[in-house]
């Protein structure tokens, strides 16, 4: 615990105007140097709207920056292989030092977060499932394969290609599938925010760090930027979620050592949310835009009502 107070001490309240201003770095190296997560978002945010202005000149770098970030993402994947190893020692150093009843209150957060998934995939998912004329229940039985991948490797990156393809077959134009499957991996992760915000408020009650509104509301602007960067890569939440604690100061960094062990289990649900949410907001756009095939659509996953409307409308 002493040296998790050291970030409970280390942590200290500023000022709205001082904190914005600590986004903006004093140089474009020392937002690196200095590892402050903000400021190297800001400078990525700003590289990448000067990339795109410069149009076919910009294409070079950004091919390297694609690569570099490819080859990051692939050495984070060689670490999770042996994250069990440190998962191991980290419930056993919680047992440890604080008892089995440790346990128990994370088996508490597993379920809570469990049934959080399921809540806001039933109620807001399924709303929203319901006004494109689709079965919530009869997605989720034609993305069963892809579902199953998802838990056995936590990350929604390994059906990507499947997963355009099935939703095409649904009658989904390919340039709406095209665009909002890639883009929602980095900015339509439902189950990632759901993550990010129940494990906070778990660390903050465990490591009994009180959060005040401001505080909270500090803490889901800086989510609401993090999380974008958060890839479709297994154990890239739990990135997100360190650089987020070490960029706000509020809940102690060290504290993330306690879900450590839990995190493989959590990740099975953020994954299939985020898989679910890509796939209904696909057909969203698709029937905002005008782009999807109702009849095809409703063939494999419509509902009954909206079978009995389109066969109602078909001349006799």
């Amino acid at each position: 615990m002493a040296s998790i107070q050291g970030y409970v001490h280390s942590a200290h309240d500023q000022s709205v105007v001082a904190y914005i201003m600590a986004i903006i770095p004093n140089t474009l190296v020392s937002a690196f140097t200095e590892a402050h997560v903000l400021q190297v978002l800001f400078v990525a945010v700003l590289s990448g709207v000067a990339l795109a202005a410069t149009g076919e000149r910009g294409k070079p770098v950004m091919a390297v920056i694609e690569s570099a970030s490819g080859a990051l993402f692939k050495i984070i994947g060689y670490i999770m292989y042996v994250v069990p190893i440190g998962a191991f020692g980290a419930i056993a150093f919680t047992v440890g030092q604080f008892g089995a009843g440790s346990l128990l209150s994370l088996g508490e957060l597993i379920i809570e977060f469990f049934a959080v998934c399921a809540v806001f995939t039933v109620v807001v998912l399924g709303s929203v499932c319901w006004w494109t004329g689709a079965s919530l229940w009869r997605l989720l039985g034609y993305l069963r394969d892809e579902i199953v991948i998802v838990a056995a490797t936590t990350s929604t990156e390994t059906v990507l290609p499947r997963l355009i393809e099935k939703m095409k077959k649904l009658g989904c134009e390919e340039g709406v599938v095209g665009f909002v499957i890639p883009a929602g991996y980095s900015f339509n992760l439902d189950g990632t925010c759901l993550y990010l915000t129940a494990v906070a408020i778990f660390l903050a009650q465990a490591t009994n760090t009180e959060l005040t509104v401001w505080h909270q509301l500090a803490l889901i602007a800086v989510l609401l930027l993090t999380s974008k960067g958060a890839a479709g890569v297994a154990g890239a939440a739990f990135v997100v979620l360190a650089a987020t604690l070490g960029t706000t100061g509020t809940i102690p960094v060290a504290s993330i050592a306690l879900i450590l062990g839990i995190h493989r289990i959590l990740a099975e649900g953020l994954t299939f949310v985020n898989l679910v949410g890509n796939a209904i907001a696909v057909l969203v756009i698709a029937k905002w835009e005008g782009k999807l095939d109702e009849k095809t659509m409703a063939a494999q996953i419509g509902t009954r009502r909206t079978r009995a409307r389109l066969l109602a409308s078909q001349p006799a």
